[in-house]
C-alpha cells in the first residue's frame, strides 16, 4: 500500500482522465492503497496501459468504461453504469481534461473545453449525487490557475483572471464562441467554470458530508503543456518539460485532498497544490453559480 495514503479497502473512487500521464498515477495509487477504481476512457488501447501499470495481482480493482467524456449522452450512459455497480462512491477526482488549440465543438455543439474540462466533471458529480451523498464522498476537481491569470507570457503587467459572463445567455453553446476565439482563455474559462460550479455544489452537498474542492496540482509536464506553451517557446519544450513538476508530484496534491484524514470536511476551498488560494470575484457570486448551474442543467436534461 502506498504509504502516503490511508488503507482504502472497500472503497469506491471514480477516477476520470486515468489513462493520462498524472491519471495514471493517481488511480494506480489509491487502487494500490485498495480501493476499486472505475474510469471512463476513449482510448482501450491507452486503458490497457492503464492496466499494465497497476499489474495483474489488482487487475480486478479497476473498471474501464468506454466513453467519450466530451458527449452529453456517454456521460449519462457512463453515471447510470456506475449506479447500478455502486450503491455508495467514496471518492470522485474529476481529472480529464484537454487544451484545444483551434476552436471545436462536441458531438452536441457545446465548445470543447467546456464540454471536456467543464460539464465531464458537472455532469459526473450531480447525476452520481445519490452514491456521492450515501458515501460521504470527498470530490475533488482537478482545475488550472490559468483561471487567474490567462497571460500565457507573465513578464510585466497585472495578472488577467478569466472571464464569466452570463447574462443574457440561455445555452452554453453561446461561450467560448468561434469569433475571436482565444484558446488559452477558453481554456481557462472552462476552469473557472468548474470551479464556479463546485463552490455551489460544496453547498448543495455538505449536509451529507460530501465534500467538493477545486485543486491547480501545479505546472505538470503532461500532455497538456505541448499545446499550452506559447509560438515562441516551442523550439524550447523540451528544455521547460524539464523545469517542470513531474505527473507523479501533479498526483500527490490530488490524492492529498481526496484521501488525507485532516482534509475531513474541508470543502469548498481552492488549493494551489497545498496551499489554499483564492480565485476571481466572479467564481463567488451567488448569482452566477445559480445561473451556471441552471445552464447545466438544462445541458444534460436536454
Amino acid at each position: 500500500m502506498n504509504a502516503a495514503i490511508p488503507d482504502l479497502t472497500r472503497k469506491v473512487a471514480v477516477v476520470t482522465g486515468a489513462t493520462g500521464g498524472m491519471g495514471q498515477i493517481i488511480a494506480a495509487d489509491l487502487i494500490h492503497a485498495g480501493a476499486h477504481v472505475v474510469t471512463i476512457a476513449r482510448n482501450p488501447a491507452r486503458a490497457d496501459a492503464l492496466r499494465a501499470r497497476i499489474g495483474p495481482q489488482a487487475a480486478n480493482r479497476l473498471d474501464v468504461i468506454l466513453g467519450d467524456l466530451s458527449q452529453r449522452k456517454d456521460v449519462v450512459t457512463a453515471a447510470k453504469t456506475i449506479r447500478d455497480h455502486h450503491d455508495r462512491i467514496h471518492i470522485l477526482i474529476n481529472n480529464a481534461g484537454a487544451h484545444f488549440s483551434e476552436h471545436r465543438v462536441s458531438a452536441d455543439g457545446i465548445e470543447m473545453h467546456i464540454a471536456l474540462d467543464y460539464l465531464a466533471a458537472y455532469g459526473l458529480t450531480t447525476l452520481l449525487d445519490v452514491p456521492l451523498r450515501r458515501g460521504h464522498a470527498r470530490v475533488v476537481n482537478v482545475a488550472s490557475d490559468t483561471l487567474n491569470d490567462t497571460r500565457q507570457i507573465k513578464l510585466a503587467g497585472r495578472p488577467r483572471p478569466a472571464t464569466l459572463e452570463l447574462a443574457g445567455i440561455d445555452d452554453l453553446a453561446e461561450l467560448n464562441p468561434a469569433s475571436g476565439f482565444a484558446p488559452f482563455e477558453a481554456y481557462a474559462r472552462a476552469k473557472l467554470m468548474t470551479v464556479t460550479a463546485g463552490y455551489a455544489l460544496a453547498r448543495n452537498l455538505a449536509a451529507d458530508g460530501v465534500t467538493v474542492n477545486a485543486l491547480h496540482p501545479g505546472i505538470v509536464a503532461t500532455d497538456i503543456i505541448d499545446d499550452l506553451v506559447p509560438p515562441l517557446l516551442r523550439p524550447m519544450r523540451t528544455l521547460i518539460r524539464r523545469t517542470l513538476l513531474t505527473p507523479a508530484e501533479g498526483a500527490k496534491s490530488a490524492t492529498r485532498i481526496a484521501t488525507d484524514p485532516a482534509m475531513a470536511g474541508v470543502t469548498g476551498r481552492y488549493f494551489n497544490r497545498d496551499k489554499e488560494s483564492s480565485t476571481p470575484p466572479v467564481s463567488h457570486d451567488a448569482t452566477t453559480q445559480q445561473r451556471l448551474l441552471a445552464l447545466s442543467l438544462t445541458h444534460f436534461a436536454g
